[in-house]
């Protein structure tokens, strides 16, 4: 039996075919990153139920425009928050996709505040649940500030870019300006969109929790799949590649006795299998339409068919 296609949004999802290859014969998908559903739409398209849940209700709202309601549940809510994390096992899917990072539609909208370009509003948040990136680099402590410059910026002058950005809190942090310029009297003034795109998305990273988040939902994610399903993460920031690379890599350990033991005695199992082992990304092809997607890495984590 044929599916109709919803519309597909002007740019194609990223690594939309092989998302589509991996959940071909799934029947019931989860959308943890919904976003305006490209790669839901194409889930859609070969058969399957979906749950969509994004934390953003504009972008909830332009999917199910878009989509529909048939073969849909949408659930506004962090893909991580204790909502989800039940709703996503209540639905036993057989495929999970989380499309970490920022949508195009949120960084072309310079009222949405992820942008560095002049004037923006330091906003950043994904949905409603978390303060703005004003309110936080306006109240936050000094280690934090630091942590998040040093970890999510790669940073090394963290220390005085904190200090820098505690010493202009008594002028108040509004737009994207105070911060760019809180950048340059630390980088100096040949300081630019490089290393402002560092620092902006290290407070994104901040405000909207979304390590922590990550971290979190992994393990109650591949609990929710039924055997033999996939949990497939896109990545666009090293520290998300490595958190998500690390713990694929654990669940598929078996046995941690030392080699000298003449048998087992932890009586561990893999969980499951990371395959591929490396990571897929763009294709020079989908490089050349979507330059946004050059950070992009997939992983995928498929859950054992057994205990």
């Amino acid at each position: 039996m044929e599916h109709p296609v919803p519309p597909q949004p002007s740019h194609v999802p990223v690594l939309y075919e092989p998302i589509l290859a991996l959940a071909a014969s799934a029947s019931r998908v989860v959308d943890g990153t919904l976003g305006h559903g490209g790669h839901a739409a194409g889930f859609l398209g070969a058969g399957a139920t979906v749950l969509g849940i994004d934390r953003d209700p504009e972008a909830l709202a332009i999917a199910q425009a878009r989509l529909g309601d048939e073969r849909m549940r949408y659930l506004q809510a962090s893909y991580a928050s204790p909502a989800a994390l039940a709703a996503v096992a209540e639905f036993a899917p057989d495929f999970i996709l989380l499309d970490l990072g920022v949508s195009s539609r949120q960084l072309d909208d310079p009222g949405r505040g992820f942008t560095f370009r002049p004037g923006a509003p330091l906003d950043m948040r994904m949905g409603p649940d978390v303060p703005t990136a004003a309110e936080w680099l306006n109240s936050v402590e000094r280690d934090e500030l630091v942590h998040a410059f040093r970890e999510w910026a790669d940073e090394r002058r963290a220390p005085r870019l904190a200090d820098e950005v505690i010493r202009r809190r008594n002028r108040g942090f509004t737009t994207s300006d105070d911060l760019v310029n809180a950048i340059r009297a630390v980088l100096g003034a040949r300081s630019g969109p490089g290393d402002f795109a560092r620092i902006f998305q290290a407070v994104r990273i901040a405000v909207n929790d979304e390590l922590s988040g990550l971290e979190t939902a992994l393990p109650a994610l591949r609990d929710a799949l039924v055997p033999g399903g996939i949990l497939a993460v896109i990545s666009y920031h090293s520290g998300e590649d490595r958190l998500v690379k690390h713990t694929f890599r654990d669940w598929s350990a078996g046995c941690t006795c030392p080699p000298a033991f003449p048998q087992c005695v932890c009586g561990r199992t893999p969980l499951g299998e990371a395959s591929p082992r490396r990571a897929i990304v763009p294709h020079e092809e989908e490089l050349a339409a979507n330059p946004r997607s050059r950070s992009a890495r997939l992983r995928c984590f498929h859950r054992a068919t057994a205990p």
